[in-house]
């Protein structure tokens, strides 16, 4: 069983930065690819970020390409976007998500485990 709890989140006005946390449970965090997803108001889960096991590759939906940085330390057990640029639209909450068996892919159904969420307002 993997427990996933997210940190971070809150309001920041238009342009500025945040960075979420994920500290996970368990002995074998560093075996798992880790994901970031988010829900906007109204709208369905979608993909934010994931990152291999080791940290060596990840990749990042369009949306957050070149403002948002996936990275884990496996000594903590942490898993960490960081936000920049922010803009209203990344209004939602975020979740993390654990990929035990896989590479951490796109794909909401590859992900085994997921936090309660952490809310991110971006006012304009």
């Amino acid at each position: 069983q993997v427990q996933l709890v997210e940190s971070g989140g809150g309001l920041v006005q238009a342009g500025g930065s945040l960075r979420l946390s994920c500290a996970a449970s368990g002995r074998t965090f560093r075996t798992y690819a880790m994901g970031w997803f988010r829900q906007p108001p109204g709208k369905e889960r979608e993909f934010v970020a994931a990152i291999s096991w080791s940290g060596g590759s990840s990749r990042y939906a369009d949306s957050g390409k070149g403002r948002f940085s996936i990275s884990r330390d496996n000594a903590k057990n942490t898993v960490y976007l960081q936000m920049n640029s922010l803009k209203p639209e990344d209004t939602a909450a975020y979740y993390c998500a654990a990929d035990v068996w896989g590479a951490g892919t796109e794909a909401e159904s590859s992900y085994d485990y997921w936090g309660q969420g952490t809310q991110v307002t971006v006012s304009s």
